[in-house]
Order: C-alpha cells, then structure tokens, then sequence
C-alpha cells in the first residue's frame, strides 16, 4: 500500500473512525510509523481468518484442570 487512502480502505469498517482519530493525532515525526502500523494490519490477514473459521477445531467447557486429581 502506498496511500493512506488504500490503508483506510483494507481496514474494517469498523476500525477506520480509529485510524481517523489516530491519524488526526499523530505528530508528524511518528506519521511513518503510525501508517506502517496500521497498513500492516490492515495486511496480515489476521482479522480475515477470525472472521471466516473464528472457532474451528476448538472444544468448548473443557478445562486442562478438570483432568487433574483432585487433592
């Protein structure tokens, strides 16, 4: 990305009233890594794969305790 237009635009919706707020308070000295910050994660696919299988393969109510004897 080489815009902070096409950053906004790989941001959720939900995430971009932050990146507004964060961008509108940012000295410029720390502008360049601010918007590396956020290209990256609007990037990293992190937030895509939450989104398409967030509990796949997970067992819910089970505890790593619950197996051990108890005292």
């Amino acid at each position: 990305m080489r815009t902070i237009r096409e950053i906004r635009g790989s941001l959720p919706e939900d995430q971009v009233r932050h990146f507004d707020a964060e961008l509108a308070d940012t000295d410029i000295d720390a502008l360049p890594a601010m918007l590396h910050r956020w290209a990256t994660l609007g990037t990293d696919g992190f937030l895509d794969f939450l989104l398409t299988t967030p509990f796949e393969g997970l067992e819910f109510g089970a505890r790593s305790y619950d197996d051990e004897a108890p005292e």
